[in-house]
């Protein structure tokens, strides 16, 4: 079992940034890929970003690109997302995904766990 645990949400106004941070714990190792995604109100699950083991290869959403950047600390287990310039339709909640199969997908169905997720809200 994997346990993954976000933090760093809160409310922000537009323009401004925040930084999440997701720390897995359990079963670590067979970890291939962590990701994000985001649910708002009356939308669908969207993805976010993702990041490989390495961190050589990353993915973005095209409404992020440019303004969030993902990073992987395997030593400390850790995932996170700088988030800059943000939008009110960035508000959301974001969840933090773990993937045993080393390939990135945007998928949620392919993701193997999750976190509880954190409230980011940007005002207008």
């Amino acid at each position: 079992q994997v346990q993954l645990v976000e933090s760093g949400g809160g409310l922000v106004q537009a323009g401004g940034s925040l930084r999440l941070s997701c720390a897995a714990s359990g079963r670590t190792f067979p970890i291939a890929v962590m990701g994000w995604f985001r649910l708002a109100p009356g939308k669908e699950r969207e993805f976010v970003a993702a990041v490989t083991r390495s961190g050589g290869s990353t993915s973005y959403a095209d409404s992020v690109k440019g303004r969030f950047t993902i990073s992987r600390d395997n030593a400390k287990n850790t995932v996170s997302l700088q988030m800059s310039s943000l939008e009110p339709e960035d508000t959301a909640v974001y969840y933090c995904a773990a993937r045993f199969r080393v390939s990135v997908t945007t998928d949620p169905n392919e993701y193997d766990y999750w976190g509880q997720g954190t409230q980011v809200t940007v005002s207008s």
